[in-house]
C-alpha cells in the first residue's frame, strides 16, 4: 500500500533504493563506529539490567531464608524448652516412686535395711531433690540462654552462680559424685559460652563494639591471652581487608602508594596498641605481645612495599622509596608516644631496599649521561644552569655546555625526589654517589681532551664519548664547564634540597640556624672537599698534555733540550741578556693561551689563575724530573761553559717572574726553580766550574728577568703578529735583538693586563697561595 502512495508521489523514480544501501555507500567511517558503539552500549545496557534483575532475585531469596533461619531457631528453642518440661515431668514420676516404694515398705512392717546404692538413697532423700531441681532449672535456664545467643545475660547468670555456690569454688566436700557431676556440667556451659564468645569474634562482620565486649566476656571467663590473641587476630584481618581494597592503587599512584599504605598500616598498629591499653590494661605480657605483633606488621609491609614499588631504576621507584621513608618514621614517632619504638626496625628492613633504588636510579644516570639521546621531556633544564654554562657554549663548544646541562639535570631530577628524612638517613649514601657520578663525569671530559691520558689511576669509560675538544678554546670550555659544576652549579643544587630538611626539622624542634645541624648525618663541607680531587685530575692532565705538547714536536723530539745551554756563543753577559729560545716560546705560549682563556672562561678569574700556575708549575717540574735533560750535564765528555749555567739560572728567574707578575701564585714555582738552581749549581761544580766567579748575583738575575719580559711584551706590542712555531722554536726579530729594548718597568706595561685579567688577591686553595701577594 506504501509502495503505491509513493509511486503516486514519484512517478518518474522507476524503483526505490534501499536505505540500507544507501547507508553501506555514503555512511562515514565515523558515524558507523558511532552506531556501533550505540549498539555495544545497548547490549550493555541489557546486561546490566539483567543482572539488577539477578541482584533483586537473589536478594529475595536471601531475605527469605533469613526468615526461615529465624523461625526455625524459634522453633528449635520451644522444643529445647519441650524437653525441658518433659525432663521435669520424668524426674516428678522418679521421686513419687521413691515415696511409693518408702510407703510400702512401712506399711509391711520390714524393719530390715539392706545396704542401699548410694544414687538411690540420693532420689530418697527430698533435700538432695531439691538441689537438683534447682541445678537443673539453672542448667535449663543457662541452655537457653546460650540458643538464643544472650551472652551477656548467660555470662552474668554463670558468675552469680559461681560466686554462690562453694563447691564450684573449689570449696566443699568434693568427694561426692553429685558435686564433680555438677561441676563437671557448669564448666561445659562455660566452654559452650567461650566458643559462642570466639565465633562472634572471628564473624568478619562484626562490629567493634561488639567485638570489644565479646573480649570484655572472655576476660571475664579467665580466657585473657585467648581474647588478646583473638584482638591481635581481629585487627590483622581488618588490615588484610583494607590492603586487598588498597592494592589496585599500586598502578595508579605508583608514587604515593607506600604513603597511603604506611597510614593503613600504622594506624592500625597505633588502633590496637590503644584498644589493648583499654581493654587488658598495662600488664606487660600482653604489652610484649604488642610489640611483637607490630613488628612482625611492619616486616609485612616493608615487603608489600618491596613487591609493589615500580621498577628500582626508576626515577619513580626512587620518589617511592623517599616517601616511604618520610611517611613510615613519621608513624614511627607517633607511635613512640604509645610506648612503640618501631624506627630503628623500619630502618634496617628498608634500608638495603633503598640503597638498591639508590645503586640503579645512579646506574641510569650513568647512561644517561652518555646517552646521545635526548633526555626526557619531563627533566626540566633549569634557567640557572643555563646561565651559568651557556657561557660555554658558542659555535663548536655547544655539545659541551649540553653534556654540562645534562649532568646537572640529571642529578637535580634525583635530588629532587628525595623527602627530608630520607636525606635525614641516607644523605650520606646519596652525597657519595653524586660524588661517584661527578667522578665519571670528569673521567669523561678527560676522554674528551686529546691525546689519551697516562694516568693508570684512570677508569677506563666503557661509553663513547659524543665529543672531542680539539681547539684551545674547547679544552677551556671543559675545564670552564667542570670547574662552574664544581664550585657553583652543583654545591648549590645540593644546598637547595639540604635546606628542605633543615625547614622540616624547624617545624618540628623550633628555629635553627640556616644551615644543617651538626647532628645531620651528612657534612656537606666534606663532601665538597671529596669533589675537588676529581676536578685536578681533570686540570693536571689538561696541564701535563698541553705541556708536553710543547716540549715535544710532532716527530717526538723534545724542544727543551739540555744542549741550549753548552753554546759557545761568546756572548757578552755584561749587556742586557734574554731568556733562552724555549722560554721565549713558553712565555708566547702562556700569553696566547691567557688570551683565549680571558674569552673563554670570561669572569672565571679564580680558575684561569689556578691554570697559567699550574702550567707553569708542571713545566719546572718536568725540567726538575727528566734525567735525560740532567744526563747531558753530568757526561764527563761533553764540555759545559759557565755561560750555560748563567742562562739556565736566568730562565728558572725568568719563569718565577712570569708566574709572579702575572698575578697567579708562585710560591710552588719559586720552590721548584730554586731546586733546580741548585742542583745546577752542583753539577756545574761537580765539573770543574766555581759557582762564586761564574755567577752573578741573585739581584741581578731577577732585574733581568723582570726587564726580560717587559722587553718581550714591548716587542709583541710593536708587531703585528706574534707566533710560535712549535716544530722550531723561532722568535721574530724584535724579541731576540737587544736593541729595541726597553728600560720601562714591568707594571707600566698595559699590554702586560692581557695575560692575566685577574686581580693580585690570594685563592683559596693553600697549594696556590703565594705569600707574596
Amino acid at each position: 500500500m506504501e509502495s503505491s502512495e509513493e509511486d503516486d508521489d514519484f512517478p518518474a523514480i522507476e524503483r526505490i533504493i534501499p536505505q540500507s544501501k544507501v547507508d553501506s555507500l555514503y555512511q562515514s567511517h565515523t558515524e558507523k563506529g558511532i552506531r556501533k558503539l550505540c549498539c555495544e552500549l545497548l547490549d550493555l545496557k541489557d546486561a546490566v539490567e539483567n543482572l539488577c534483575g539477578n541482584m533483586q532475585t537473589k536478594y529475595l531469596a536471601f531475605l527469605r531464608i533469613s526468615e526461615e533461619a529465624v523461625e526455625m531457631e524459634h522453633e528449635l528453642i520451644e522444643l529445647q524448652k519441650h524437653i525441658s518440661s518433659q525432663g521435669i515431668l520424668v524426674q516428678d514420676l522418679m521421686t513419687g516412686l521413691c515415696h511409693e516404694l518408702e510407703e510400702w515398705k512401712q506399711s509391711n512392717g520390714d524393719n530390715h535395711e539392706p545396704q542401699q546404692d548410694p544414687e538411690i538413697s540420693e532420689l530418697q532423700d527430698p533435700l538432695p531433690t531439691e538441689r537438683d531441681d534447682e541445678k537443673m532449672i539453672f542448667l535449663e535456664h543457662i541452655d537457653v540462654l546460650l540458643a538464643e545467643h544472650k551472652v551477656e545475660e548467660a555470662l552474668a547468670a554463670l558468675d552469680a552462680e559461681e560466686r554462690n555456690s562453694p563447691a564450684l569454688k573449689g570449696s566443699g566436700d568434693t568427694s561426692l559424685g553429685e558435686v564433680s557431676q555438677y561441676k563437671c556440667v557448669f564448666l561445659k556451659r562455660k566452654a559452650m559460652l567461650e566458643d559462642q564468645l570466639v565465633q562472634i569474634i572471628e564473624q568478619p562482620s562484626v562490629s567493634v563494639k561488639e567485638m570489644r565486649a565479646a573480649l570484655s566476656a572472655l576476660i571475664k571467663l579467665g580466657k585473657g591471652p585467648l581474647a588478646h590473641q583473638l584482638l591481635l587476630k581481629f585487627n590483622k584481618l581488618r588490615l588484610q581487608r583494607s590492603i586487598e581494597v588498597l592494592l589496585p592503587s599500586c598502578y595508579v599512584c605508583p608514587k604515593t602508594f607506600s604513603a597511603s599504605l604506611s597510614k593503613l598500616v600504622f594506624s592500625i598498629i597505633s588502633l590496637t596498641t590503644k584498644e589493648s591499653a583499654s581493654i587488658f590494661g598495662d600488664n606487660p605480657i600482653y604489652t610484649n605481645r604488642i610489640v611483637q605483633w607490630a613488628e612482625w606488621e611492619i616486616e609485612y609491609f616493608v615487603r608489600l612495599v618491596k613487591e609493589n614499588a615500580p621498577s628500582s631504576e626508576t626515577v619513580s621507584a626512587l620518589r617511592a622509596a623517599s616517601i616511604c621513608v618520610q611517611a613510615s618514621l613519621n608513624y614511627c614517632s607517633m607511635l613512640e608516644s604509645q610506648g612503640l619504638k618501631l624506627s630503628k626496625l623500619l630502618l634496617v628492613l628498608l634500608r638495603p631496599f633503598i640503597e638498591e633504588v639508590l645503586e640503579l636510579n645512579f646506574r641510569r644516570a650513568r647512561r644517561l649521561l652518555f646517552d646521545l639521546v635526548e633526555l626526557d621531556e619531563s627533566l626540566l633544564v633549569s634557567p640557572h644552569f643555563v646561565s651559568s654554562l651557556s657561557a660555554f657554549g658558542t659555535s663548536s663548544e655547544s655539545i659541551l655546555a649540553d653534556s654540562g646541562m645534562r649532568f646537572m639535570c640529571i642529578v637535580e631530577d634525583i635530588l629532587e625526589q628525595l623527602t627530608p628524612l630520607a636525606i635525614t638517613h641516607f644523605g650520606g649514601n646519596i652525597l657519595s654517589r653524586v660524588s661517584q657520578l661527578f667522578d665519571t663525569y670528569m673521567d669523561a671530559l678527560i676522554k674528551a681532551l686529546p691525546s689519551p691520558s697516562d694516568d693508570d689511576n684512570l677508569t677506563e669509560l666503557k661509553e663513547v664519548i659524543p665529543f672531542r675538544a680539539e681547539t684551545d678554546s674547547e679544552q677551556l670550555a671543559i675545564l670552564g664547564i667542570a670547574f662552574t659544576i664544581l664550585d657553583e652549579l652543583l654545591p648549590n643544587a645540593v644546598m637547595i634540597i639540604w635546606k628542605r630538611q633543615n625547614e622540616s626539622n624547624e617545624q618540628k624542634s623550633g628555629p635553627t640556624e640556616d644551615v644543617p645541624s651538626p647532628n645531620t648525618t651528612t657534612d656537606l663541607k666534606d663532601w665538597r672537599r671529596h669533589l675537588q680531587p676529581s676536578f685536578d685530575k681533570l686540570k693536571d692532565h689538561f696541564c701535563r698534555q698541553y705541556v708536553l705538547s710543547f716540549i715535544y714536536s710532532r716527530e717526538g723530539k723534545t724542544r727543551l733540550n739540555a744542549r741550549i745551554y753548552l753554546s759557545e756563543d761568546g756572548k757578552d753577559w755584561d749587556s742586557d741578556s734574554l731568556p733562552s729560545l724555549p722560554f721565549q716560546a713558553l712565555f708566547a705560549k702562556l700569553q696566547q693561551l691567557a688570551t683565549v682563556a680571558g674569552d673563554v672562561l670570561l669572569g672565571k678569574d679564580k680558575l684561569q689563575k689556578i691554570l697559567l700556575a699550574r702550567l707553569t708549575e708542571t713545566v719546572v717540574m718536568w725540567l726538575s724530573d727528566e734525567q735525560e735533560f740532567w744526563g747531558v750535564f753530568e757526561d764527563d765528555s761533553i764540555p759545559i761553559q759557565p755561560v750555560g749555567l748563567q742562562q739556565l739560572i736566568l730562565d728558572m728567574h725568568f719563569t718565577v717572574e712570569i708566574a709572579r707578575f702575572a698575578g697567579y701564585p708562585s710560591r710552588h714555582v719559586h720552590q721548584i726553580a730554586s731546586a733546580i738552581i741548585a742542583r745546577a749549581i752542583r753539577t756545574f761544580s761537580a765539573r770543574g766550574i766555581d759557582p762564586q766567579r761564574a755567577l752573578r748575583e741573585d739581584e741581578w738575575f731577577v732585574e733581568t728577568a723582570k726587564l726580560a719580559i717587559n722587553k718581550l711584551l714591548s716587542a709583541e706590542s710593536g708587531s703585528e703578529t706574534y707566533e710560535v712555531d712549535e716544530d722550531h722554536i723561532m722568535l721574530p726579530d724584535e724579541i731576540v735583538t737587544d736593541s729595541d729594548y726597553s728600560a720601562s718597568s714591568l707594571s707600566s706595561v698595559e699590554s702586560f693586563e692581557s695575560f692575566a685579567s685577574a686581580s693580585m688577591g690570594e685563592l683559596d686553595s693553600p697549594m696556590f697561595t703565594d705569600p707574596e701577594n
